[in-house]
């Protein structure tokens, strides 16, 4: 025997009865529960008449509105990770990029008494340089005047070597006609005459 199907607002009524009660869950589905009193109101006037499909169709969009908020969160927290990466990303790079900069600022004030300093080298280095070729002359003349003070003192030993042996040739000569005259009988006789007179003339003169 059919069964007479209950009028609609036996049935809207029934709908409401079925929804969750607990407050976390009603906050997370609000949006589908204000969706299904509008179409439990509908039916209980008569102007939507429900069927299995609507029935299905409510149950999905309850389902799913409660999938969204559920992974809304988790899903906020990974974008809202994911954009503090890309912050933190984006503030190491204006930082690496400020910081160098800023070191190239520092290098070039650092530079900007390089030419001063350049100059001042630059004077220092042709004043060593006129000192050094002074001191090279100098050291040269010191070099020259020290080898031409040898070669004359060699020289000198040289004349006093030569006049030495004239002298001793001439010595040598001298001696060997005195003694080459000391040999000859005339002479011995003029000698022995000549000292025979002075003995004389000494005696004569009571000198002796």
């Amino acid at each position: 025997m059919a069964t007479n199907p209950p009028p609609p607002s036996e049935r809207a009524s029934e709908i409401i009865q079925k929804l969750p009660s607990s407050p976390n869950l009603i906050t997370k589905t609000g949006t589908a529960l204000l969706g299904v009193g509008a179409a439990a109101t509908a039916i209980s006037q008569e102007l939507y008449v429900v069927n299995e499909e609507t029935i299905v169709l409510i149950a999905s969009i309850m389902v799913f509105t409660y999938i969204g908020k559920v992974i809304q969160e988790p899903y906020s927290q990974w974008a809202e990770g994911h954009i503090q990466r890309i912050k933190k990303v984006l503030n190491d790079a204006r930082a690496e990029h400020t910081g160098a900069v800023q070191e190239r600022i520092d290098s070039v004030g650092q530079m900007k008494d390089v030419v001063s300093v350049t100059e001042n080298l630059f004077a220092l280095s042709k004043e060593t340089a006129k000192l050094e070729a002074e001191n090279f002359v100098q050291l040269q003349k010191v070099t020259l005047a020290s080898e031409l003070k040898s070669v004359l003192d060699s020289w000198v030993r040289y004349e006093q070597h030569v006049k030495e042996s004239e002298q001793a040739d001439l010595t040598k000569t001298v001696i060997e006609k005195v003694v080459a005259a000391l040999k000859d009988e005339k002479t011995q006789k003029d000698i022995l005459t000549s000292a025979i007179t002075e003995v004389e003339q000494l005696v004569k003169s009571k000198a002796i």
